[in-house]
């Protein structure tokens, strides 16, 4: 199918506000982490303040991910969603407050962070279900779902650097607030056409509950290339990710200004622009396999900046990561999408979700220790080399290099890999993030 025909099949009314809803409310998550570093570290708190910070949110989404994804799969997901967006827009606002007052307890930040997580949990797996439901091509939604949310962290960061500088982190807080309001009111307005399950959930039995999140983790085992997946990605976040966050923030903002890593990130979401670009053009058909490779560019963000080279450098190999990891996000959640039945969908998503992040807040924990005794730049240096040990390992087992794409098979699944399952039709299965 040609251009033309994909975008046909992609846009209308429904996704359109599906898509401003996630474009919002990444705009708004792009500009936190400078208002957390800049807001902390004007109060007199370090590198392991804006970790613990980021860890308290990302603790509690990875620790209640997983029931989100079965509460998801047994009510209204949209209403779901909306509710946590909310509960968003409240927290943030008192963010907003305590940072506009000047009284900043480090313990008050991060119950805040907590109640954010939670709320994520309860969002997330909504997400899984709705994408398919408003586009027939999955990879094709996904990649300009991708290039929104890139052209927002592309703009988020800047206009933070420039709240921050011209006004408070405070500004930052409240303008966060309202990215989930506009999220709320676009779910408000979505009709999501009905989701096909083959049987209905019992919603009054108790002992049902327990019975989903078991099968949920019965079809997640299931599939090798998934978790295989999920358990490096737990090495990633540890030794890559988690660090490269608070560490990248703390170390630019100190030395060279909020605005300067607002710059920095803003190259980020332009190499991701690039990456979803990318993925809306090429259709690999081994996906995971085209992921990994691309994976390997993510090394010249913490290289350059534990190497100290200049706010330039520093920009360009944002850019680079930011364009790997994008394409790899879209290979990710478009495999997901199209290899796993729609009624367990959803759960498997968020056990993906919860075995992906579970290791990101001990990263981001460790990160200001770990820099103590060791250097922020030597730290950021042994993450940049990480990275390039994580494509080597996912491209070495074989049932993540050898998916073959599901409309890419024969009719009765001819080709696949031990362990992939036929897709579903393509409005029935949801998708992930």
């Amino acid at each position: 199918m040609g251009d033309g025909g994909r975008a046909r099949s992609v846009w209308s009314r429904d996704f359109a506000l599906f898509f401003t809803a996630r474009a919002v409310a990444r705009l708004g998550d792009t500009m936190l982490p400078v208002a957390l570093a800049a807001g902390l570290l004007q109060h007199g708190y370090g590198a392991g303040a804006v970790g613990l910070a980021m860890a308290s949110t990302a603790a509690a989404f990875a620790g209640l991910v997983v029931f989100g994804g079965v509460i998801a799969d047994r009510f209204s997901t949209r209403k779901l969603m909306i509710g946590a967006d909310l509960v968003r827009v409240v927290t943030q606002s008192l963010a907003a407050v305590l940072f506009y007052s000047g009284h900043v307890v480090l313990w008050e930040v991060c119950a805040i962070g907590l109640v954010n997580g939670v709320a994520g949990a309860v969002f997330q797996p909504g997400v899984a279900s709705t994408v398919p439901r408003l586009a027939s091509d999955v990879q094709a939604a996904n990649g300009a779902i991708r290039i929104a949310e890139s052209a927002a962290q592309l703009a988020g960061p800047a206009a933070a650097g420039l709240l921050v500088g011209f006004a408070s982190p405070g500004g930052v807080f409240a303008a966060h607030a309202a990215t989930y309001g506009v999220s709320a009111l676009c779910l408000l307005l979505l009709r999501l056409p009905a989701l096909t399950r083959t049987v209905a959930p019992d919603a009054t039995a108790t002992g049902a509950f327990t019975a989903d999140l078991v099968e949920g983790w019965r079809e997640f085992r299931a599939r090798s290339w998934l978790w295989s997946v999920i358990a490096v990605w737990c090495l990633y976040m540890i030794a890559v990710w988690g660090p490269t966050v608070p560490l990248v923030a703390t170390e630019v903002v100190q030395q060279h200004g909020p605005r300067a890593y607002g710059l920095i990130n803003s190259a980020l979401g332009a190499g991701t622009v690039v990456g979803g670009l990318l993925a809306l053009r090429l259709r690999p058909r081994r996906m995971l396999r085209a992921g990994a490779f691309a994976l390997f560019a993510f090394a010249g963000f913490p290289a350059t900046v534990g190497a100290g080279l200049g706010v330039p450098a520093m920009a360009a190999g944002a850019a680079v990561a930011g364009a790997g990891m994008s394409f790899w996000g879209v290979m990710w959640a478009t495999s997901v999408q199209t290899q796993v039945p729609s009624d367990v969908l959803n759960r498997i998503h968020a056990y993906d979700v919860a075995g992906s992040l579970a290791m990101m807040p001990v990263g981001q924990a460790l990160a200001g220790p770990a820099a103590t005794a060791l250097g922020a730049d030597h730290v950021l240096l042994v993450s940049a080399a990480m990275s390039l040990v994580v494509p080597v390992v996912l491209l070495a087992v074989p049932a993540i290099r050898g998916l073959i794409r599901a409309d890419a098979r024969g009719p009765h699944g001819a080709h696949a890999p031990e362990g992939t399952v036929e897709a579903a039709p393509a409005r029935t299965h949801p998708e992930p993030h």
